[in-house]
């Protein structure tokens, strides 16, 4: 009885899908939390800085659920990314591609999320965002900005967007569902 028990509630954990907890962090400006507002309400909404956080529920992409914690981007509040880190499934970093004299900033800060021990690999996704705006540095060349090749330890993927028309977003989010689903398995292991 025991053991059926255990089957009936092993189908019903697969049927119900996955869950994974998403952090969502790049520099203010960047476009994270009309990137996140546009996956939850399929709508631009206008937005102030972030000062704390914002946390959603998206719909499931390919039988996972994301909760995403969006957090404030400004110099001040960084030093309180690392307080999200823990239990993370998947990071989310939002760039703005049209403002390169921010890249060199943004890789660094997203090293210093990658180096935490708390991080210790988890896949990343890259949104290269604002990628309709004159000037805006194509995927490929936003990974050269900054040295996706050198980050060792990590499964990412980069991919262009555009928040203020959802072009992009789910496309990169499908990539990030499946690293984050063999994240979760070799967790397991």
């Amino acid at each position: 009885m025991g053991s059926f028990l255990s089957s009936l509630y092993q189908t019903f954990i697969n049927l119900s899908g996955t869950k994974a907890r998403i952090l969502m962090l790049g520099l203010d400006a960047a476009g994270k939390t009309t990137v996140l507002y546009k996956l939850k309400l399929n709508e631009t909404v206008c937005t102030i800085p972030t000062v704390g956080f914002n946390v959603e529920t998206l719909e499931p992409i390919r039988n996972v659920t994301f909760t995403v914690w969006d957090v404030g981007g400004q110099d001040k509040i960084r030093a309180l990314w690392k307080h999200y880190y823990g239990n993370t499934d998947g990071l989310v970093f939002v760039v703005d591609s049209a403002d390169p004299e921010r890249f060199l900033e943004a890789r660094t800060e997203l090293n210093a999320i990658l180096e935490n021990d708390e991080m210790r690999g988890v896949p990343f996704l890259v949104m290269a965002n604002k990628q309709d705006l004159p000037g805006a540095r194509k995927p490929m060349e936003l990974a050269e900005e900054l040295a996706l090749t050198t980050i060792k330890g990590h499964p990412w993927h980069i991919h262009g967007c555009c928040a203020a028309n959802g072009e992009g977003m789910v496309e990169g989010l499908e990539v990030l569902t499946n690293l984050v689903k063999q994240f979760q398995k070799n967790k397991t292991i």
